[in-house]
C-alpha cells in the first residue's frame, strides 16, 4: 500500500510557474509508476503526465506538452510536477496518482492510488 499526499498549489498568475510535489509512504514507492491527474470544475478527471519507476520514461497530455515536467526522486520518495507558461485553463485540483507496476501512468485504469489533491488556480 502507498500513501500519497501533494504539496505546492496555490495561487499563480498567467504565465507563472508552480512545483508540485507528491510524497509516498511505503515501501513500494520505488517500484511504482507515478502520475500526475488534474480536474477543473464541472469537469472530469483528466491525466496530466506519468513516470516509469526508474524515471526514464515519461509521457504527457497534448495540451501541458513543453510546459509540465514530470520527474522523481527514489531516495526522498516523492514526485514532481514542475509547472511552466501556466495559462487560466491549467486552473483545477491535481492529483497525484501511483500504480503497483512499475510503468508509467498513461489513463485513469492504471491507477491504483490516489492522493487527495492540492488545488491550482491560474488566475488571468
Amino acid at each position: 500500500q502507498v500513501q500519497l499526499v501533494e504539496s505546492g498549489g496555490g495561487l499563480v498568475l498567467a504565465g507563472g510557474s508552480l512545483r508540485l510535489s507528491c510524497a509516498a509512504s511505503g515501501r513500494t514507492f520505488s517500484t511504482s509508476g507515478m502520475g500526475w491527474f488534474r480536474q477543473a470544475p464541472g469537469k472530469e478527471r483528466e491525466f496530466v503526465a506519468g513516470i516509469s519507476w526508474s524515471g526514464t520514461s515519461t509521457n504527457y497530455a497534448d495540451s501541458v506538452k513543453g510546459r509540465f515536467t514530470i520527474s522523481r526522486d527514489n531516495a526522498k520518495n516523492t514526485a514532481y510536477l514542475q509547472m511552466n507558461s501556466l495559462k487560466p485553463e491549467d486552473t483545477a485540483v491535481y492529483y497525484c496518482a501511483g500504480r503497483a507496476q512499475p510503468i508509467s501512468i498513461k489513463r485513469l485504469s492504471d491507477v491504483d492510488y490516489w492522493g487527495k489533491g492540492t488545488l491550482v488556480t491560474v488566475s488571468s
